[in-house]
This record gives structure tokens, sequence and C-alpha cells, in this order.
């Protein structure tokens, strides 16, 4: 299959995430308004690209008529992680919410898996809830300061900025109404899980 644009895999993530969620496709309209296209024609003209390119079949007269090519569902994309457990492992296969045809070479350094966003305490760096992050996986507690990263605090997972002073580690949000969080590494249990690379927005958000 051909390769795709950042903004034709944006959009064919799009259909798989509305697809994996309401077990229906979606139809033009819905695109159209997703990603705030000024004419039902100009979502039919991203539809027929990804059609010509492999990754979807297009079946006429129908509205809903959106088809993913076997490949593309079996074969590729990125693993989509949602809410996950405290103390339980990132990428168990009941944390997963399927997978989206997102090449990881979009992505430098490349992404390993995707991450649904919960909640709003990095809002001010533009990531919602409900947001899909890039995340590449990283088990070394070596981040660079600044850097966003996938962290599991005494069990618990969250996406927030990395800053460190020895063996105090600063967990930092991105939204005044959320505080850091401290981390002492002498006592605290810490792991990262992943250094986050790129945003996905391909719900209602956008």
């Amino acid at each position: 299959m051909d390769e795709l644009t950042p903004r034709q895999t944006e959009i064919l993530a799009w259909i798989c995430a509305r697809m994996a969620e309401d077990r229906l496709p979606p139809t033009r309209a819905e695109l159209m308004r997703a990603f705030a296209f000024r004419s039902p024609n100009a979502a039919e003209s991203h539809l027929r690209v990804l059609a010509r390119k492999g990754y979807i079949l297009l079946q006429s007269g129908t509205a809903r008529g959106i088809r993913l090519c076997e490949t593309e569902k079996e074969e590729s994309g990125l693993p989509l992680i949602g809410r996950v457990a405290a103390g339980q492992p990132m990428l168990a296969e009941e944390f997963r919410e399927g997978q989206l045809p997102v090449d990881s070479r979009l992505f430098s350094p490349k992404a390993d898996y995707l991450l649904r966003v919960q909640g709003m305490s990095m809002r001010d760096a533009g990531i919602l809830d409900g947001d899909i992050l890039a995340v590449r996986r990283e088990t070394s507690l070596t981040p660079q300061a600044g850097q966003m990263v996938v962290a599991r605090v005494n069990g618990e997972v969250t996406v927030k900025r990395w800053k460190r002073d020895g063996d105090q580690v600063w967990l930092l949000p991105e939204n005044p109404d959320f505080l850091p969080i401290p981390v002492d590494l002498r006592c605290d249990s810490l792991v990262i899980e992943g250094i986050v690379v790129g945003l996905l927005r391909i719900g209602s958000n956008l």
C-alpha cells in the first residue's frame, strides 16, 4: 500500500476509531464535520485517496459505505491503550481498545503504541481529554527536562512533564487547576512507560 500523509493518517485513524466505538462506519457528513471540511466533496476526495492507496473500500449507494481493507484491519498500525488499572501491565490485552492504522514512522523517534488521554491536566499543552498520544517505549529514568512522559507512580499511570533533581522528581501538569506530583526516588515507586512523541485528535475534540 502507498504511504499516507500525516493528514491522511489522521483521517484513517478517525475512521477506525469511529468504527471501533460505534460498530458502524462513519458517514461523509460526519467526516466533514469532524475535520471542518467546507463541503461533502472535500470529504469524498479524501476517502477516494484512501481507497486508491488501498486502505479502505468504498461502496456506492449507501451513506455508511466505508470498509477497511482486510490487511489494514489485521496487520498494520499501532495498539491503542485505554484506561489502565493501577498496578497492571501497560500493554496488557484487556486495556487495548484496538489497533489504529497509524504508521509509527510518522513520529520521530518512532512510536510503539498509542494512549488515550484521561482528564485535562495537560490542557495548556494542547492535550485534551480523549486525545490520543503516540508514545515511544522507554524504561530508563533519564528523560530530558521538560519532556512529556507516560509515568507509573506507585502503580498509577499519568502523563506529565518531567523534571528531576537528584533523587527528587516532579511530574508537572500543564493546567493550573492541577498540582505537580512529587516523587522521591528513595521511597516512591516510579517507572517510565514511555516518552510522548506525537498527538492525534480523532474524536469530538477536533
